[in-house]
Parts: C-alpha cells; sequence; structure tokens
C-alpha cells in the first residue's frame, strides 16, 4: 500500500470520528509534503471545512492530533493554513520496508488483461543500423519491458521495409560498380557492403545529375531522368511483376542484409515476437479504399486516384492510391493495423517512430476512425527526437552516420580505455574485465539515451556517457557492484525481513532511502502511461546518489549493534535488487563485481 493510500483511509477514518460523516477516501487529496515544510506527505484539509464547519487550521489540527493518537505508524504533524503535514514514525517506515523486502516481484504491476503491441526498429534493407536506429530500438525494448511490468501482455514487433526504389538503388549499384563480391568475399559484414552499394548509387546518381545539366538540362529535369534512376524504377516494376532474375538478386542480398541485422540485434541485447516484412504487407489496405469508397469516405479522381479529404478536419487532402492502382504508405498501414488488430486481438498498438512522422500517424488515426475502427483512438505513435552529433545531422546516403556497430564496438573500447585509467578493475582475470568492459559499455551507450526524454532532440557524446561520476550508466553499475562488494564482506548471513524489526530507529537517510524505495510500483507506473523510460532511468540515479552520500556517512560494517547492521544490511541488499530491477526495464546489466 502507498503511503498516500495509507493516508487516505486513516484520514477518511478520523473524519469520520470527529465529524461522524464519512468521505470517500480517494476524494482526499494527499501528496509528498514540500521540502519547505516539516513533513513526509500533506493532506489538503480545505474540502473538509464544509464537513468540520471550523477554519482550515483548527480542522487540520483537529485531524492531526486524533491521527498522532490514534496511528502508531504516525509521529508527529503541523498545520498550516489548510495543509496538514503529516510524519510517519520509525513503525512506519520500518513496515513499509519489510513489506519490500518480502515481496519477491516488487515493482511488477497487476495484470490488466490488456494486450499491446510495441512495433519499433522497422529498418530499410539498403544500408546498416545506426546511431537513429539505436535510439529506436533502445526505446522500443525499453518500453516494451515497462508495458509488461504494467501487467499487460506485451507483443514485440517489427515492419521491415524490404521493398521500393530505394533497395532497387542498392541492388542496381551492386550489379553495376562491386563485381559480385559477398559479405563472404570480402569479410565484409552483409548490411555494410549493402550500404556501400547505396552511398555507390548516390554518387553514380549526383555524376549523371550533373552531366545533364552540363548538357543544358534543368537541374529538376535531371533529377527525374538521371540513367541509373530510371534504371532503378525500371528493377522495381520487374520486382513488381515477379522478374525471377530480380527476385533473385533481391532475395540474395536482403539475405546478406538479415544477417547482419540480427548480428547487431545480439549485441544491443534486442529481440523480437513478430517480424513482418514490407514485401508480404504492401499490398493490404486496398480492400480498405474500397470499403472507404463505399462509404464516402474516399474519393476517386478522374486520373483514378483515391484520396480523403481530411480538410475539415484542419489536414490536407492525402493519396491512399495511385491512379496506377498501386499503393503508398499510408494504404499498406492501414491494412497492417486493421490486420494486427484482428490476429492478435490487440487492445492498443504502439509505433515508435522518429517525430518526423507526426503528421502521418495524425492522418493513419483519423482514417481509421472514419473507416468505423472503434480501436484507432487505440493506436499510439511514441514520437521521439532525432540523435545528432557534435559535427551535427548524419545521411545515410552520404555515408555520414554513425554505425550501430562502429558506435558499439567504439563504447567498448571507451569503456576499456576509462576502467584502465581509473584502476577499478585491477586484479581481475582478463575474461572477466572483457566481459565487463562490454556490460559497462553497452550499459553507457543504453543509459545515455534513455535517461533523455523521448519527446526531445539528444545530442550524444561517447566521451560523457562513460563517465563513472555523474548521471550515467556506469555510475550506476558501479553503485551495485558496491553494494555487493559490501554484502559480500559482511560477515552476517542469511538476513530476511526479521531483520527489518518495528523498534529500530531509522536514521533520517535510511527513511530517505526507504521513501525513494516505496517510489519504484508508482514510477513503473508513470513511466508506462508517458511511454518515457526516462522516468525510471532517472529514478534509478536517484537511487544510486542517495545510496552513495549515504554509505559515505554511515559505517555500515563497522556498525557494533547486531540489530542495527543487519538492518542496514538488509537496506542495502534491497537497493540492489531494486537498482537491478529498474535498469533491467531499460535492458541495461548490473555487474556484481566492478
Amino acid at each position: 500500500m502507498s503511503p498516500e493510500v495509507f493516508l487516505q483511509q486513516k484520514a477518511a477514518q478520523a473524519v469520520k470520528a470527529l465529524y461522524g460523516t464519512e468521505v470517500a477516501e480517494t476524494s482526499l487529496q494527499v501528496s509528498v509534503t514540500r521540502k519547505e515544510f516539516e513533513g513526509d506527505y500533506t493532506l489538503v484539509t480545505f474540502p473538509l471545512l464544509r464537513i468540520s464547519h471550523s477554519a482550515p487550521d483548527a480542522t487540520g489540527e483537529a485531524i492531526g492530533r486524533y491521527l498522532v493518537e490514534n496511528v502508531p505508524e504516525i509521529a508527529s504533524y503541523n498545520s498550516v493554513k489548510g495543509f496538514l503535514n503529516l510524519s510517519f514514525s520509525a513503525l512506519y517506515w520500518n513496515e513499509a520496508l519489510k513489506a519490500i523486502v518480502e515481496d519477491g516481484t516488487y515493482g511488477q504491476l497487476p495484470s490488466t488483461g490488456r494486450r499491446i503491441m510495441v512495433e519499433f526498429s522497422s529498418p530499410n534493407t539498403n544500408k546498416p543500423l545506426h546511431l537513429g536506429h539505436i535510439r529506436n530500438n533502445l526505446l522500443g525494448d525499453s518500453v516494451s519491458r515497462i508495458l509488461k511490468a504494467c501487467g499487460n501482455e506485451v507483443i514485440k514487433a517489427t515492419l521491415v521495409n524490404d521493398r521500393g526504389v530505394h533497395i532497387c538503388k542498392s541492388m542496381l549499384a551492386w550489379q553495376r560498380c562491386f563485381e559480385g563480391k559477398t559479405p563472404q568475399s570480402t569479410g565484409i559484414k552483409g548490411d555494410h557492403l549493402v550500404g556501400d552499394c547505396y552511398v555507390a548509387f548516390d554518387k553514380m546518381y549526383k555524376a549523371e545529375v550533373k552531366e545533364l545539366m552540363e548538357q543544358g538540362m534543368s537541374e529538376e529535369e535531371a533529377k527525374k531522368n538521371a540513367p541509373c534512376l530510371v534504371d532503378a524504377h525500371k528493377m522495381l516494376v520487374k520486382w513488381e511483376q515477379n522478374d525471377p532474375e530480380v527476385r533473385g538478386l533481391w532475395s540474395m542480398m536482403n539475405g546478406w542484409v538479415f544477417e547482419g541485422f540480427d548480428e547487431t540485434y545480439r549485441a544491443l541485447g534486442i529481440s523480437f515476437d513478430k517480424v513482418d516484412h514490407e514485401s508480404d504487407t504492401y499490398l493490404l489496405g486496398k480492400e480498405l479504399v474500397r470499403k472507404g469508397l463505399e462509404l464516402g469516405v474516399f474519393e476517386k479522381e478522374a486520373d483514378g486516384s483515391v484520396w480523403c479529404d481530411l480538410t475539415a478536419d484542419g489536414l490536407d487532402r492525402k493519396l491512399v492510391l495511385r491512379g496506377d492502382g498501386t499503393s503508398v504508405y499510408i494504404t499498406q498501414d492501414l491494412g497492417t493495423a486493421e490486420r494486427r488488430f484482428a490476429q492478435y486481438k490487440l487492445d492498443s498498438h504502439v509505433y515508435v517512430v522518429g517525430n518526423e512522422q507526426d503528421y502521418h500517424f495524425q492522418v493513419l488515426k483519423l482514417i481509421l476512425a472514419k473507416l468505423g475502427f472503434a480501436w484507432a483512438s487505440q493506436i499510439f505513435h511514441l514520437s521521439y527526437g532525432m540523435v545528432e552529433l557534435p559535427e551535427g545531422k548524419m545521411k545515410s546516403r552520404e555515408g555520414t552516420v554513425v554505425d550501430a556497430d562502429d558506435l558499439i564496438e567504439s563504447m567498448y573500447q571507451e569503456a576499456r580505455r576509462t576502467s584502465e585509467e581509473s584502476g577499478k578493475l585491477e586484479g581481475l582475470p582478463a575474461d572477466e574485465k572483457d566481459r565487463l568492459y562490454r556490460m559497462i559499455g553497452l550499459g553507457a551507450l543504453k543509459y545515455f539515451i534513455i535517461k533523455v526524454d523521448p519527446k526531445k532532440t539528444m545530442l550524444f557524446n561517447p566521451k560523457e556517457s562513460i563517465d563513472f561520476n555523474g548521471n550515467t550508466g556506469p555510475f550506476i553499475q558501479y553503485t551495485h557492484a558496491r553494494i555487493c562488494s559490501i554484502l559480500r564482506k559482511s560477515q552476517d548471513k542469511d538476513l530476511s525481513p526479521a531483520d527489518v524489526k518495528a523498534a529500530l530507529e531509522p536514521s533520517a537517510k535510511e527513511v530517505r532511502l526507504v521513501k525513494l524505495l516505496g517510489l519504484y510500483p508508482g514510477k513503473v507506473a508513470e513511466a508506462g502511461a508517458a511511454l518515457s523510460p526516462a522516468v525510471l532511468a532517472n529514478y534509478a540515479y536517484e537511487l544510486a546518489k542517495e545510496f552513495n552520500q549515504y554509505y559515505h556517512d554511515t559505517p555500515v560494517l563497522k556498525e557494533a549493534d547486531d540489530s542495527v547492521r543487519r538492518y542496514r544490511l538488509v537496506l542495502l541488499q534491497t537497493l540492489g535488487r531494486t537498482l537491478v530491477s529498474v535498469m533491467g526495464l531499460l535492458g541495461i546489466e548490473l555487474p556484481e563485481r566492478m
């Protein structure tokens, strides 16, 4: 039971005893006491004046006195102009800690019975994963874990964009410039090799555009008529006609990319329950277009194209089918959403996609609602800001992106360098050091990205992320290792909830730690409601920071009183367990030695 609920119950009892009137517990306003006042939690007494028929301070005094005299968990009170500030006793804090210690699933919320699909990653098969994909994947994976902790059944899904003219560009460049090279013959990871093809096409395209302009063609005409672009479009037509040669090349190169993606996903600790491919879904939605025409939701133009007029909704007209009968992205997304809600009996669907697609998802939800799907309101777009570097924005076609594999490796090397300079891992075997370098490097990368609110554009600086001090992953990892070290050095074994005795008087810093621990379930619920792992990342930092201040001032192992020492060790054990749980929801491992 949270402190707020506990006080609502006791305050309702006080009102009944003092004034003979029953009030709904949930109607009573209780919140954490503001820092400038003495107390733990505050009850707002203004709404009770109509019952007490007394002044605000007199009402607060009466309720406060009753609670102190009749509720042993409440130690003291003060009433300030309609706000009753209440301080809990040692009994309350010890009971609260004991309840946390006894709860083997602390932080896991009760089942909601809801099934949620979280779709993320959704890469193109014409380039390897890069830093932008990393933010997408880390957000999607963490949000999935958090929604599961909130009591939901979660399906992690991805839709691979494996068809289209951009894919044909890489295929064409491979045919013309790469002389049959393969990942096996070059030793180049498959997705990297295909990404090189995409960059090569862009160079070829720009050279042809320049040549056409020198021949007197306008820039706009040259960009449309560059021979390699024309050929890429012809290749796409052949693909759609199921040409065996084009399909064979497409299948081979996509196979290289899929193997490369899987390797990167494994390095990041990412997995999916459902993988769809655009090549299998791009025709979905055409039946919905027919239905929409019958319902009057869509309208057909003279050239055969089909549109949805959203101007009355403050948007514009949206193309849903080209004049030649081919689909556009919104058509596929309409059909995919319909199939997924029906096939998986979803209660809601979360799309993790960058904020440049805000308008697309606004349109998607609106059209689905107009088509009569009640679940359209249960589509959520987790819109996140772009990741930028000190050097500026990344551009895939120019080959100026930060490759995901290179970044993971550089984080490993940075963790190794920083750890060696600090001397924190001295004395450990080489293989354990190597494992810790990877854990620290990956933890630094994940935490640095996840701690930023998803809606914000962020600047990624690898060296800042690896710092062992401050709001970083390694700082929290080191905090956990320090807790584990204290517990290993202790001669006290078989620690249990019984070591949290009601009569023990915790220090102010210990109360602060128990308060923070008590916030965990609420933080999980808050993160789930906001689809923001940053809530939990910053909560983990507060826990780690508070522990380090406590450890600096409190001699845990040197405490002579057995009861006090064992209490403190149980508190530390619970802190460590909670840090593992919180960081686990972010997909970050915590080492026991460091």
